[in-house]
């Protein structure tokens, strides 16, 4: 039913032009289109949309609103710490906790890690799945 529609997540914000600045600022984003009258943004990263939109429900999610996969974990990490993103401390039980904002596999082939925009929406990188 759905294999030729496009996914597209949507990020609430209560002041657009904060969060604006935040994904340019943090992220080196800028929107690929605006609807001022709507209240909307919208961002692309790796081929896929995402929309940033006013709203006064912003930042009460408390489960991660997107995520995205990046091969060089490491280096993505050290450039998001240089542009000011704080990575959250997570306690996820027997499955461990972040450390310094990461959590890794044993083995430390998988990593994951978790911020928030400037409007509290979670968002996280990781390692990509395994083939």
């Amino acid at each position: 039913m759905f294999d030729q529609s496009p996914l597209m997540p949507t990020l609430a914000a209560s002041d657009l032009d904060r969060a604006k600045s935040w994904y340019a600022d943090k992220l080196g984003l800028d929107p690929v289109s605006e609807d001022p009258e709507r209240g909307t943004a919208v961002y692309e990263i790796g081929g896929s949309p995402f929309m940033v939109y006013l709203s006064e429900f912003a930042g009460t999610n408390k489960a991660t609103a997107a995520g995205l996969f990046v091969t060089d974990f490491d280096s993505v990490v050290d450039q998001l710490r240089a542009n000011g993103v704080d990575f959250e401390s997570i306690d996820f039980g027997e499955m461990g906790h972040t450390v310094d904002g990461v959590i890794s596999s044993p083995d430390g082939s998988e990593k994951g890690a978790w911020f928030k925009d400037s409007e509290g929406n979670i968002l996280a990188i990781s390692t990509p799945p395994e083939e």
